[in-house]
């Protein structure tokens, strides 16, 4: 029974860590393809003369894939912005119960973040995005997806802190 319930937390483990680098996939692509219309925008503007109008708004809604699906990838690698040090010079039942707390916080958040987004989608899913014609609520997807990811990566941390393992 052991044996088995450790290689579905280890299904669980590679699930997870292919979603986050499915996200690092999507954003390191979104980020080539901003890099290549911000080229088109410099060649049509001074060499062509004929400014190319769409790359602004399809820049704006890159940006906030690249941001949403890296921070979501941030959560489960642990790469995010925090204070560990701090954390770590208090004794063990303190700094566990501060990794508690961070935890519990990032899932709130995460929860938050996933719960609005979806909201901001659906009620701009009707309009469209000048210049593209696609939905408004593009912009608003990647929010919904980085809270979903980030709520259950921090519930994955959170079963393993109380296992005795990691985080």
């Amino acid at each position: 029974m052991a044996q088995s319930q450790e290689a579905g937390a280890g299904a669980v483990y590679r699930l997870l860590d292919l979603l986050s680098r499915i996200c690092v996939l999507v954003a390191g692509t979104g980020l080539v393809v901003l890099i290549a219309i911000f080229g088109w925008l410099v060649w049509g503007r001074y060499i062509m003369n004929d400014t190319p109008t769409w790359v602004e708004q399809l820049a704006l809604i890159l940006v906030v894939w690249i941001t949403f699906l890296g921070a979501a990838a941030g959560v489960w690698g642990r790469t995010h912005l925090s204070v560990d040090f701090l954390r770590d010079a208090f004794p063990g039942p303190i700094a566990l119960a501060m990794k508690w707390l961070a935890l519990i916080g990032v899932l709130i958040f995460a929860i938050c973040l996933g719960w609005q987004g979806y909201i901001l989608a659906e009620n701009t899913w009707g309009r469209t995005v000048p210049m593209l014609g696609i939905s408004e609520g593009m912009r608003a997807v990647p929010m919904a997806i980085c809270g979903a990811l980030s709520a259950l990566f921090t519930l994955y941390q959170m079963t393993e802190l109380a296992k005795g393992r990691g985080y």
